[in-house]
């Protein structure tokens, strides 16, 4: 079994489709998909804010490696251009963590070492996993009631829809 969590973000071009390209990439691993939430930008603050969602996937033929494969074929898909770290992006996908792995490789580290201060996943993850633990920092539900409330509440829910995807890239 390798079941992960992904966080897929956007902040250029068609974001709602870039998210839904990631999505039509992991069928028909996919679990379970949270709400679109739109963010502000986390690192380079001067640039478009970001959709984001979360999704869990499960597939006993993929490990960790093959997820991280997986992603950046939806970013290349996508169009992504990696100019300048945490800059404005057509698709981001992170591996935040696949069936308790932890990676040192600098290519994949696992869990993602972004997650436990980022609301962005905190939120759209908790609520499709209520439950989940990131392993070496505790449940999810903790970690976000650990971020201030100001943080929060610029993590908005939209009226957006993602759909169950339709293709797979292989």
């Amino acid at each position: 079994m390798s079941r992960a969590v992904l966080s897929l973000g956007s902040n250029l071009g068609d974001r709602l489709g870039f998210l839904q390209l990631a999505l039509d990439g992991v069928r028909p691993a996919l679990v379970a998909v949270s709400s679109v939430y739109e963010t502000k930008a986390w690192g380079v603050e001067d640039q478009p804010d970001f959709l984001n969602a979360v999704c869990v996937v499960d597939d006993p033929a993929r490990d960790h490696w093959a997820w991280l494969r997986t992603g950046q074929a939806a970013e290349q898909a996508a169009g992504r251009v990696r100019e300048l770290r945490w800059g404005p992006r057509t698709l981001d996908v992170d591996v935040v963590t696949v069936d308790g792995v932890t990676s040192e490789d600098p290519e994949l580290l696992l869990p993602h070492p972004g997650t436990p201060d980022r609301a962005s996943v905190l939120v759209p993850w908790v609520e499709i996993e209520p439950d989940a633990v990131l392993p070496g920092h505790g449940p999810i539900a903790g970690l976000l009631k650990a971020r201030p409330a100001d943080e929060v509440a610029t993590v908005r829910r939209t009226d957006l829809e993602l759909h169950f995807p339709r293709g797979t890239f292989t």
